[in-house]
Parts: C-alpha cells; sequence; structure tokens
C-alpha cells in the first residue's frame, strides 16, 4: 500500500470548545484481568496511517481488539497487551487533531497514560534517519509573533511582547498560555515535561531493546545501527519542516533532538489534565538537513516500526498494578 505523503494528508480541524477535563492523581499502570471492566486505559497514540498500522501490527497482530468504539470518526480500540489495557487510536495530523483526540480520549475513558510513538524530522545534527528519541521536554516552535519589517533586519514588535530568543527573520518565539486545575490564573509556559518515571523506564529499557534493523533505503543512512537515545528537548508545530536554515536555528534555540507536528500539543493535553506521558520518535528524515529531496516517502514505514518496537519495550517494562 502506497500511503499518501504526510504532507499531503489534509484532516479537517476542529476547536475545543467546553470540554469537561476529569482529574486523577491515581498513576497507576492499567492493567487488568477482566477486559469488560473499567480498569484503567494506556492511550498509545499515533497520528497518521504508517504509525497506525505500526503500533497495530505490534500490539494486535491478528488478534481482534476486545471492543472497537468509532466517535466523531476516530476509531478507539482497546486491547490487552502483556496483562494491560491499551487503548489505540490515532490521534490524526497536526496540532488541532493531535489535542482534540488526545483531549477526548481522556474525557471518554479511563486513561491512566499517554504514550505516543511516531515518525519525526531529526534536528541534532548528531543524529540520523533511523535513529530513535524520546525526549524529556517539549517546546512549540511555531507559537510566536510574525513581526513587520520596517527596514532591513529590523523589526517592530507590539508592545505586549518581550523577546524569549533568537528571531529567525520576522520570526519571533513565544511561550504559550495556559492553565488548570488548582491555578488561580493563566501563565506563560515555555515547555512540558514528559513523565519522570516513564522516562527512567526508558532509560533502563534502551539498553534491552532488539538491534533495530535499519531501512537501507536511503542512501544518507546506509549501513547504520540506530542509536537511541533518552534525553533533550523536542518541538512541534503544524509545519512540515524541511528547510536547512530553519533547522539550524531551531538548533541554535531550543537544542531540539528532533522536530514534529504532534507531541507538544499532546504535552499539553496531558499537561492540563495531569496525565504522566511518552513520545517515542523515530527519525524519517532530517527536517532540511539531508542532501537533495525529503526522504519521508521511503523511510517512514520502517521508521514507524522502529518506534513502534520501543514503544512495546517500555510497556512491557511498565510496574503492574
Amino acid at each position: 500500500m502506497k500511503f499518501l505523503r504526510r504532507r499531503d494528508l489534509l484532516l479537517g480541524g476542529a476547536a475545543l470548545v467546553g470540554s469537561q477535563i476529569h482529574l486523577s492523581g491515581n498513576k497507576s499502570i492499567a492493567k487488568s484481568t477482566d477486559p469488560q471492566s473499567d480498569q484503567a486505559l494506556i492511550a498509545v497514540i499515533s497520528a497518521y496511517p504508517p504509525e497506525t498500522e505500526a503500533l497495530e501490527k505490534i500490539f494486535l497482530g491478528n488478534r481482534e481488539p476486545y471492543s472497537t468504539t468509532t466517535h466523531n470518526g476516530t476509531i478507539f480500540k482497546q486491547v490487552q497487551f502483556k496483562g494491560r489495557n491499551l487503548l489505540l487510536f490515532s490521534a490524526g495530523m497536526s496540532m488541532v487533531n493531535a489535542a482534540m483526540n488526545t483531549q477526548f480520549a481522556i474525557c471518554k475513558f479511563p486513561v491512566s497514560h499517554v504514550l505516543f510513538a511516531g515518525v519525526a524530522g531529526g534536528i541534532n545534527p548528531n543524529y540520523d534517519i533511523g535513529d530513535v528519541v524520546i525526549p524529556e521536554r517539549w517546546y512549540h516552535h511555531d507559537e510566536s509573533v510574525y513581526a513587520q519589517e520596517i527596514s532591513p533586519g529590523k523589526y517592530l514588535l507590539p508592545e505586549y511582547y518581550k523577546q524569549k530568543a533568537e528571531n529567525y527573520g520576522f520570526i519571533f518565539p513565544d511561550y504559550v498560555t495556559v492553565i488548570r486545575a488548582g491555578m488561580a490564573e493563566a501563565t506563560e509556559k515555555a515547555f512540558f515535561d514528559a513523565d519522570p518515571q516513564l522516562l527512567d523506564i526508558a532509560k533502563q529499557t534502551i539498553k534491552r531493546v532488539p538491534t533495530l534493523a535499519f531501512c537501507d533505503v536511503h542512501s544518507q543512512a546506509k549501513n547504520r545501527t540506530c542509536q537511541l537515545y533518552v534525553g533533550g528537548n523536542g518541538i512541534s508545530g503544524s509545519v512540515f519542516l524541511d528547510n536547512r536554515g530553519y533547522r539550524e536555528w531551531a538548533f541554535r534555540v531550543w537544542q531540539a533532538e528532533c522536530v514534529d507536528m504532534e507531541s507538544t500539543a499532546i504535552a499539553q493535553v496531558c499537561w492540563t489534565n495531569q496525565k504522566p506521558f511518552l513520545i517515542v520518535r523515530s527519525l524519517s528524515d532530517l527536517a532540511g538537513g539531508q542532501d537533495g529531496a525529503n526522504p519521508i516517502d521511503q523511510t517512514e514505514i520502517p521508521v514507524a516500526e522502529s518506534a513502534a518496537r520501543v514503544l512495546r519495550e517500555i510497556i512491557r517494562a511498565l510496574p503492574q498494578a
């Protein structure tokens, strides 16, 4: 099956209006011996078909889910894996879809943890296509002011804006304004932290992950042994990044390991709902740092499978309730 290019998939936007958020301080890992019970679920999220099929291949195989429900076109599949109850679904591509469907899942199902596995563009020049990164914090890279240029290289900024970091031409990075239960008023926030316990599990797990068979479909990365790394920063925004200059600037500003179109939106929803999360990304391309055309059309399937295999090992290592 030939997948549509990631940047060509058009998914309908939606607004988060009047969502009721139910908070829970219970961080026990979802486990159940009765698939029909109301035990907590571990949300396992993807964004588009190569990622979704890789996760279903790992966690479903030839089995049927014990429950399948469709809400507003999104299919939610409940699966048992190693005694744990998982909720598999594709949140859809880009920030609004990712936020909308993650929030919906949290409101509709008893989600205890949120996990994601998929592809990303590599920003850190030390990594290459096929490497897997699990960042510890996530930033919005396109939360910004697009300033008016009043003379070459000089920009007129609105009075409210205080410059946070180096600009990229007329693009001036900003923080996002957030609020959640227990806060008296909204505040600016630069990034969202992955769950420390899940990060610790990931750090131990990657030592035991079987060697990832790398796809030799892209000449720049042939015959490489894939590297796995836990830590550092990830960035997300509603753009398919394929620009060398912007990539270099993003590494200077955020020291980012990777860039994608969903993770920070999911991270922000998890922060708001006080849900622990972890995001695994395998590099399908170099976000403009490669020679020639972006190779995602050739690499997305095998690298999505690598991310799914790493997530499988993390779930296997989760402490049972």
